[in-house]
């Protein structure tokens, strides 16, 4: 049964359904809580749901199980990165390098190289932090009361942009055609302590941290959104941001910075009848942005049947399902063999589901 699960887990990783990936392993570490694989194969489903904290307890989980298995420790390594456990992380993938393959080998070098970059430029900027602190000096009174009105202060504490502290709370973003996402990494913040604000080209994040220190991030947009169609979502680990674009133009940063001369203008996929054309001063390398929403588009239009279909049919209630239509439909496709496909809870939470085989087909139990 564990096995079938982890089939199963697999496929959906292949197919990018992560989420999925990571119920069906869970269920299969219930069966068989001692298996290393099913730990390390989560932990890589859990990085690219961004979950970095579950990643790096399943590669534990993993390293505890079997100290000899090198993924444990390159999972443990990512995630640690991305938690910005820059010595964690080194300390970790030195310890998987010698266990190994050679073909995994220049990944771990890889990452050890970016650990020693990151570790010395986090060193390099408490110095700054240190020295300026230090080189600050208060002028004598009689200095202060002899310096002009119009003269200039010797340092300037308004918002420039950009600040040599780093911030409380670490962030990134990515984009769409549409909306640009921004996560900001503050693990178990409660919803209410966080205050999030719209404007036309500003985004207004206060956090009120546990330890009653108040966060703010108010950075000037790259471009402007439409705030009443913006969202955020505040879970365990981190802050989610959604904002909706004003126009179809790419996001080379998440700031708004003077250099910035020219917006570029999202590609637009031309119609059947329509033959592409382009300036001559533009570059003639691939638009990925272009390719991939092609591809999307033409893989939610593709017409399937047999059981290519049913497949699709399954995964996208499963993907837009509730918690207990989801636990009904795994319970029953498990346990009827693939013959039966509930979205009942009550129905099935309190019994075995029993198979149901086509007519005419009898349903045998092949024994191991």
């Amino acid at each position: 049964m564990a096995s079938d699960l982890e089939r199963k887990a697999k496929d959906a990783f292949i197919d990018e359904y992560f989420d999925l990936a990571v119920d069906l392993y869970s269920q299969a570490i219930d069966l068989s809580p001692n298996n290393a694989e099913l730990f390390v194969d989560r932990a890589q489903a859990n990085i690219k749901l961004q979950n970095f904290t579950e990643a790096v307890d399943d590669a534990n989980k993993a390293i505890e199980l079997d100290p000899s298995m090198a993924r444990a420790y390159l999972r443990k390594g990512m995630a640690c990165l991305k938690l910005e456990e820059y010595q964690t992380a080194k300390t970790a993938l030195e310890a998987g390098i010698p266990l190994a393959p050679e073909s995994l080998k220049p990944k771990f070098h890889d990452l050890i190289k970016e650990c020693d970059e990151l570790i010395a430029e986090e060193a390099g900027e408490q110095v700054k932090v240190e020295a300026a602190t230090t080189d600050v000096a208060i002028p004598p009174e009689s200095e202060s009361l002899e310096k002009p009105q119009d003269a200039q202060p010797a340092f300037n504490l308004s918002y420039q942009g950009q600040t040599t502290v780093k911030p409380k709370y670490r962030h990134e973003f990515y984009q769409k055609p549409e909306e640009v996402v921004v996560t900001i990494f503050a693990k178990g913040i409660p919803a209410k302590n966080v205050a999030i604000e719209f404007g036309e080209q500003i985004l207004s994040v206060t956090i009120d941290a546990p330890d009653g220190d108040a966060y703010t991030f108010q950075p000037r947009l790259f471009g402007k959104i439409i705030p009443e169609k913006c969202r955020y979502e505040v879970m365990s680990t981190k802050i989610e941001i959604r904002l909706a674009k004003a126009g179809a133009i790419h996001w080379t940063s998440l700031e708004f910075s003077g250099d910035i001369a020219v917006v570029q203008q999202a590609a637009v996929v031309p119609s059947v009848t329509q033959k592409p054309s382009y300036p001559s001063s533009k570059p003639k390398g691939k638009n990925w942005d272009k390719l991939e929403a092609q591809m999307k588009k033409e893989e939610k239009e593709e017409k399937l049947d047999g059981d290519a279909a049913l497949n699709k049919f399954f995964r996208d209630i499963y993907q837009d399902a509730d918690e207990d239509t989801r636990r009904a439909m795994m319970k029953s496709f498990v346990e009827s063999n693939g013959t039966v496909l509930s979205t009942n809870w009550k129905e099935v939470g309190s019994k075995k589901v029993e198979g149901s085989p086509p007519d005419g087909m009898e349903l045998k139990k092949w024994e191991y």
